[in-house]
């Protein structure tokens, strides 16, 4: 995609000339004359992407909050420790023994942290049962998550945050409800129906798991829409509140689901039942049997498919599930605390100096992450020799491109350059930091971390204006 940056040492790259003062000079008379940076903090890294070198910074030795930025390093650390080649697996176990169609022990569904299983796949392992004669069931339906620990949220999660798709809960068995693998969620899509009535609700998947309180109301189409959808703490209730107008298309929201594992149990009982398979037992929650064998595995896609999804739509859970999935493999706890010290190893190895980072997730959304811009410039630099840095770079979010697995974050931004990066948004925080080629056809890696803005909306208009300069600059 890029060309190479030239290795010359001229007065553009070094500094010491008056091109690169131009450059210098606009982006600090920009940073200084912006009125929404005005007493916010604004961090800017830029390397010479063929040789590291550091060709302009400003507070970029300065430990900054980076919000999705974070997952920058989440995906390098899991590339590294993981593979690119590597994939999530789901079992399906027994116990007991098979006389006829009946299976005189429990069937057991074992997650091991796949965060892209969907409806059809829980109708798979349904499919399964049924094809090797057993249609009854003498025993208990199991969902076993002790793959990971039974911390769902990360300790630093904004708490008005776990209702939304964002801050879904982490389970090593749950279930997303479309290919954007949205795991532990669900889709709630309001309908506005004839002025003066209820706008119809649907939620996908169809699942008695999630239950609706309609309060809403369709009023004349000339109106605003003003839509409250609430999941109350610690329940499965969404509360619609609020007008949608007559005219208007249908509103559609990600709702995180509380408790993941049974929405996962749930889908796979009503795959069960689909199939006419019948059970004498319980469905419930636990840990497979020691004796349970297993008689399918559904594997997932690729780390490097994976990423796809996690990077270009910057998907909070997959981060979370890669740090806990880490902490599992390498040190053999699915924790927060075995994960990331798995992420700051890696990053030890790649060169960056983690004597100064504080990172406290995967995804980004702790506000108690912090990274200087410096830093995370050197990563992109490192990673370009890696032999897994093709997916690194295909992951990332490319500028103006429409499709939403090219585009991604940045599908609507900076159509005129050519800029592959990642973006990164929280209350007062935006970020930006990738590749974008010049205007001599030379790459320039950059990062741009602007913390304490009035509003975080505000971010990205300021970046793209940042990184034209950058582009134009000769």
């Amino acid at each position: 995609m890029f060309g190479s940056v030239s290795t010359s040492t001229d007065d553009s790259l070094n500094g010491g000339g008056e091109e690169q003062n131009t450059m210098a000079e606009n982006l600090e008379n920009f940073i200084k004359n912006e009125p929404k940076l005005q007493s916010a903090l604004t961090g800017i890294s830029i390397r010479d992407a063929s040789t590291g070198e550091k060709i302009y910074s400003h507070l970029g030795d300065i430990r900054l909050r980076p919000a999705s930025n974070m997952k920058l390093l989440t995906a390098a650390a899991a590339l590294s420790a993981l593979g690119e080649d590597y994939t999530f697996s789901t079992e399906l176990l027994t116990d007991g023994s098979v006389k006829g169609n009946q299976l005189n022990g429990d069937l057991v569904l074992k997650g091991k942290g796949d965060p892209t299983l969907l409806p059809k796949d829980f109708d798979t392992f349904a499919k399964q049962i049924k094809d090797s004669g057993i249609d009854e069931v003498k025993g208990d339906i199991i969902a076993d998550d002790t793959w990971y620990d039974d911390m769902r949220l990360s300790p630093d999660l904004v708490w008005r945050d776990e209702q939304w798709y964002y801050g879904a809960q982490i389970s090593a068995l749950t279930a997303a409800p479309d290919e954007d693998y949205d795991a532990g969620t669900v889709t709630i899509e309001v309908i506005p129906g004839e002025a003066g009535e209820k706008p119809a609700v649907m939620v996908t998947p169809d699942t008695s798991y999630m239950q609706v309180k309609n309060n809403a109301a369709t009023i004349a189409g000339d109106e605003e829409e003003d839509l409250i959808l609430e999941r109350v703490h610690g329940g499965n209730t969404i509360t619609i509140n609020g007008t949608i107008p007559a005219a208007s298309s249908s509103v559609k929201e990600w709702m995180a689901v509380w408790e993941p594992t049974e929405y996962a149990l749930d889908l796979f009982k009503q795959s069960l039942k689909e199939q006419g398979i019948t059970w004498t037992g319980e469905v419930k929650t636990g840990t497979a049997p020691a004796n349970a064998e297993i008689v399918y595995t559904h594997e997932s896609m690729t780390l490097s498919e994976l990423l796809v999804p996690f990077m270009k739509l910057s998907n909070n859970t997959h981060a979370e599930m890669l740090i806990k999935e880490m902490g599992k493999v390498i040190h053999g706890e699915g924790s927060w605390e075995k994960g990331l010290a798995v992420v700051e190893t890696e990053m030890n190895k790649l060169g960056m100096n983690t004597s100064i980072l504080k990172i406290k997730d995967g995804s980004g959304i702790s506000h108690m992450n912090l990274l200087p811009p410096d830093e995370i410039s050197k990563l992109l630099y490192i990673v370009q020799e890696k032999q897994w840095f093709n997916p690194y770079e295909n992951a990332l979010p490319v500028a103006g491109k429409s499709e939403r697995m090219a585009g991604g974050t940045l599908r609507q931004r900076m159509e005129d350059q050519n800029v592959r990066a990642k973006t990164g948004t929280i209350d007062g925080v935006s970020t930006l930091s990738g590749y974008v080629e010049s205007k001599n056809g030379d790459t320039l890696i950059f990062s741009i971390m602007l913390n304490n803005l009035f509003d975080e909306d505000d971010g990205p208009s300021i970046e793209d204006k940042i990184v034209e300069m950058i582009a134009t600059h000769e």
